[in-house]
């Protein structure tokens, strides 16, 4: 089984389906608290039109929400984001405080061992994490993913 990541930011809809196709993810998880996004730029990975476009595209979607941060977890990014005068959509890297909330309240609790187990039992081979910041480093995402690398996984950032 592999790792993939994926963000939407600075995507097109054809650019993103074509990224999940041209690496023939075959297993979608979307690791989102809430699965929408404002406006009308990135409607297609709202849950509806995104599930919906998975499905035609022979690609199986779950929503992760254990690995989803908090809203307080948010928060404490978003202060940060504040802080510094940027945007969310903008962010280059994480917060420090996000970092250690997220590992202590979210990744801790996490059950690595399910989760692939249950991956294996619907035939991943391809799997892709979601969420919507465009680079892994300023995204929850790549928390999970350091701790797939050391759980011996392959990560490819798309």
């Amino acid at each position: 089984m592999k790792f993939f990541t994926i963000g939407v930011y600075n995507s097109t809809e054809q650019e993103y389906f074509k990224k999940l196709t041209d690496n023939n993810i075959d297993t979608f998880c979307d690791i989102r608290q809430r699965r929408g996004v404002r406006g009308s730029q990135y409607a297609f990975v709202n849950s509806n039109r995104l599930q919906a476009r998975l499905n035609e595209l022979d690609i199986k979607y779950g929503h992760i929400i254990d690995l989803a941060p908090t809203t307080d977890i948010r928060e404490l990014q978003k202060e940060v984001d504040n802080q510094q005068g940027e945007l969310k959509r903008d962010r280059n890297k994480l917060g420090q405080v996000f970092t250690i909330a997220y590992k202590d309240r979210i990744l801790s609790k996490f059950d690595f061992e399910s989760f692939i187990d249950k991956l294996d039992e619907v035939g991943a081979n391809k799997v892709v994490l979601f969420c919507v910041e465009e680079k892994p480093e300023a995204c929850h995402r790549s928390i999970v993913t350091d701790k797939l690398e050391k759980l011996g996984y392959d990560i490819t950032h798309l």
